[in-house]
Parts: structure tokens; C-alpha cells; sequence
């Protein structure tokens, strides 16, 4: 219960909950949130296909409604994302260009359902990449009829708050020639909290589409023995940010002493169907 101006109160709920929306989208580069999985994590268009299938399956008890809506993003240099509503410079909304049906889905317990995605009205697409990002999310139950809410006094209101949870994945379209590269720069180790060794690095990004890519960390001994100590799969910058900043926490195993040797990072992505390498080595003193 909230008590004292009912319009204040009001006020700062809504804006709990929009904060809590955006940091939602903005932390679900996984596949799965609450009950819900969805594969693949990304939708990409490009060369001559025009149809995209979309899986999800609801793995929880219960039966389970999920709506599909359109929401535009910008990442941050840090990798996390807030909504937007104009593209930046240099960055093109590609809800214009397709379209997906069914847009609410209702799944039983351990069901799944095809989603399809269709291009169309594409025929005036000049070269580039197009992003929007296909937002699925559990519907709020809905009340049951005859329940009311009351209020007990004209200086009180009672306010229940329901955590809507949901999945955001890219849905990309690319149009003419790739011409995008990125390189590793500024890496650094420390120790952070409890102890954990980590990797900090910049990923900058140049060209015009977006990277898509794995992180793979190896600590290299003096004698050259390698081990892998770090990992993230699926690392992306998405235009028009031109860099990504990436702490990696590292493994502690026998064998690897991080006072000595070194760290060896490399990032393994494609661009126009052949596969890169970007690296970089950090010395252990």
C-alpha cells in the first residue's frame, strides 16, 4: 500500500515500471526468460531469402499467452540497450520491411509454435543493414470478472505490481556489399570482486553492418602451454556504435598463474560469408 498523495504515488509506479521494462529488454541477450525459449536468438535477412521461421516453446506448468510487437533499440557502449523511438545517425529501422504472423501465440505446457517472419515492400531497399528488434513477452493475466479495486480512503491506493518478463531479439535485414571489420584495442587485467581475475576489452567496429561474433580468452603459460580461461558466445555491436567495451571474468584452474605468461583474446565473426579473426595479446607481470 502506498499512502499519501494518490498522484504521486501513481507517478513513481509508472516509472518503476518503465525502468523495469527497459532493463528487462536490455538484459536479454539469452535465449530463454522465465518459461519462455525462443530459437534462433537473432533473425537475419540477406542475399535472397525472404522468409525467417521464428520457434518458441513454453517450458513451463501452466498455459501461457505471448504477444509479439516491434520495439526499436540503440546498444550502448557498454552492451546494454535502451529503447528509442528515432534512429541515431547511421542507423535504419527495418520494421518498415517485413512483417510476422501469428502476433500473439497461446501455448500449453511443453508446446511450441512457428513464428514466421516475411520481407516485403523491399524493392525501394537501398544497400545497408536494417534492425529492429521483435519483442515477446508473457501477457498479464487477465482479472477475473466481478473483482474490483478499492481504495480505503481518499488519501491511500492499493497498487499490485506484476513483473511482466519478456525476450528481445534482433531482426536484421543487409542490402549490397559488407564492408565491416573490427579490431581489438585497450585490453587491461585486474582482479575484481572476491578475487576473480577479469579481461577488459574494446572491441571498435568500422563498416557499415553490424558484428556478430564469438570471444575466446587463452592464457598462454611461459612455457607456451595454452589453456582457455574465458568465452562469450554471440557477441554483438550493432550499428552504428563503433566500439564495445567487454569484461570477461576469467577460470581459476591448476596451471594458470596470472602473475606470469600471457592472455591471448581473439574474436572469430563473418562478413559476407567468410570467416575473420580479430586478436590481441595482454603480457602477465
Amino acid at each position: 500500500m502506498l499512502i499519501g498523495n494518490p498522484k504521486k504515488s501513481i507517478n513513481a509506479v509508472m516509472a518503476f515500471l518503465v525502468f523495469l521494462m527497459i532493463n528487462v529488454i536490455g538484459a536479454t541477450t539469452s535465449s530463454a526468460q522465465g518459461d519462455l525459449l525462443l530459437y534462433p536468438k537473432r533473425v537475419l535477412f540477406e542475399g535472397s531469402k525472404r522468409t525467417q521461421e521464428l520457434n518458441l516453446a513454453n517450458k513451463g506448468k501452466d498455459t501461457a499467452r505471448y504477444v509479439l510487437s516491434i520495439v526499436q533499440i540503440r546498444m550502448k557502449e557498454d552492451g546494454g540497450f535502451e529503447t528509442i523511438t528515432e534512429p541515431d545517425p547511421g542507423q535504419n529501422f527495418a520494421d518498415k520491411y517485413f512483417r510476422i504472423f501469428p502476433r500473439s501465440v497461446v501455448l500449453p505446457p511443453n508446446e511450441t509454435q512457428t513464428v514466421r517472419i516475411q520481407l516485403y515492400n523491399t524493392g525501394d531497399l537501398q544497400p545497408g543493414e536494417y534492425r529492429s528488434h521483435l519483442y515477446i513477452r508473457a501477457e498479464q493475466e487477465k482479472k477475473p470478472l466481478g473483482e474490483i479495486d478499492t481504495t480505503k480512503d481518499a488519501k491511500s491506493i492499493d497498487i499490485k505490481l506484476v513483473a511482466v518478463f519478456g525476450i528481445s531479439i534482433p531482426v536484421i535485414i543487409r542490402n549490397g556489399e559488407n564492408t565491416s571489420a573490427i579490431n581489438i584495442s585497450d585490453v587491461s587485467f585486474n582482479m575484481v570482486k572476491d578475487s576473480i581475475p577479469a579481461m577488459k576489452i574494446t572491441f571498435n567496429r568500422s563498416g557499415n553492418m553490424s558484428v556478430y561474433g564469438d570471444v575466446a580468452i587463452d592464457y598462454v603459460s611461459p612455457s607456451g602451454k595454452t589453456t582457455q580461461v574465458g568465452t562469450a558466445k554471440g557477441m554483438a555491436v550493432y550499428t552504428p556504435t563503433a566500439k564495445r567495451i567487454l569484461t570477461i571474468n576469467l577460470a581459476q584452474m591448476p596451471g594458470v598463474d596470472y602473475k606470469k605468461g600471457s592472455l591471448h583474446v581473439s574474436y572469430h565473426y563473418n562478413v559476407s560469408k567468410a570467416q575473420r579473426v580479430a586478436e590481441e595479446s595482454f603480457v602477465l607481470r
